[in-house]
């Protein structure tokens, strides 16, 4: 049966989720990519509902994917009741090795050309992914592999956007709904820089460090040795504080960096890419 939602979504919001899970139900089997951000969670759960056990979550683990995240991941695919695969990668590709400008591309070429192996090795009808309506607005090279392997979007082509999904994602219940994005590691890096696991595991320390500090929304962004803290605009207040700067800058250079300075804009989507 169908999720009807409560007195937090309007009318048309009930109707657009019903068109999707109508939309989902056609496929007759679906293998979602799942990276238990706010948007594949989302989609999983609409799969869930149109298509029961015809419905499975693809997470790739890889180096330059937030290894908390994906530990998060399992608990929520749980608790949605789908079956998971975990895809566990241990090397960065080749040809992503000095960050270039369409690295995105590179990952989810290879990225989904894996999982349309195994929907077809196990019979599934579709692939899909958790692009909405909002990410036509950032640099996203990724969305031109995804066109060439013919990958659905279906929350794209159904027209949610960011704020739908949070808004039916709370009615649900999905843990997910007032989760910040992330992205992977790589969008952390200057595009041109050579990447590690040593780099991208330092990285995700940091960032979790200022997470358990209560930080909403942040980014380390990695310069060489440098460290570039962005917060979310509303939180940068919080570091007008000499005795908390102190704290966070031994902690970080503790992870390996020589300097740790912090944005004064504040966290942007995509900062890196305003260079481009």
């Amino acid at each position: 049966m169908e999720t009807r939602l409560g007195k937090r979504s309007t009318v048309d919001i009930q109707v657009k989720y019903d068109n999707l899970v109508d939309y989902l139900r056609s496929m007759d089997s679906l293998v979602v990519a799942f990276s238990g951000g706010v948007d594949s969670s989302f989609l999983l759960y609409a799969a869930k509902d149109a298509l029961g056990e015809m419905a499975v979550a693809y997470t790739t683990a890889s180096p330059y994917h937030l290894q908390w995240e994906i530990c998060e991941s399992m608990d929520l695919v749980k608790r949605i009741g789908v079956k998971q695969v975990v895809q566990k990668q241990d090397m960065i590709l080749p040809e992503m090795r000095n960050n270039p400008p369409d690295r995105c591309y590179v990952c989810k070429k290879a990225l989904f050309t894996e999982i349309l192996m195994y929907a077809d090795e196990h019979g599934f009808g579709c692939v899909a992914d958790g692009t909405n309506a909002d990410d036509r607005a950032d640099y996203r090279p990724g969305m031109k592999a995804l066109q060439e392997l013919k990958i659905k979007s279906p929350l794209l082509e159904m027209g949610f956007t960011k704020e739908d999904i949070r808004t039916i994602s709370q009615e649900v219940g999905l843990p997910t709904w007032s989760k910040p994005a992330y992205a992977c590691l790589l969008s952390r890096i200057p595009y041109g820089q050579k990447i590690t696991i040593e780099d991208l595991r330092r990285i995700e320390k940091a960032e979790l460090y200022l997470l358990d500090l209560g930080f909403k929304a942040v980014r380390v962004r990695l310069h060489g040795d440098v460290a570039r803290i962005e917060v979310s605009t509303e939180e940068r207040e919080r570091l007008f504080d000499v005795e908390l700067l102190d704290r966070i800058a031994e902690e970080i250079k503790g992870f390996g960096f020589r300097y740790v300075t912090l944005d004064l804009q504040g966290y942007r989507m995509g900062s890196l890419n305003e260079g481009l």
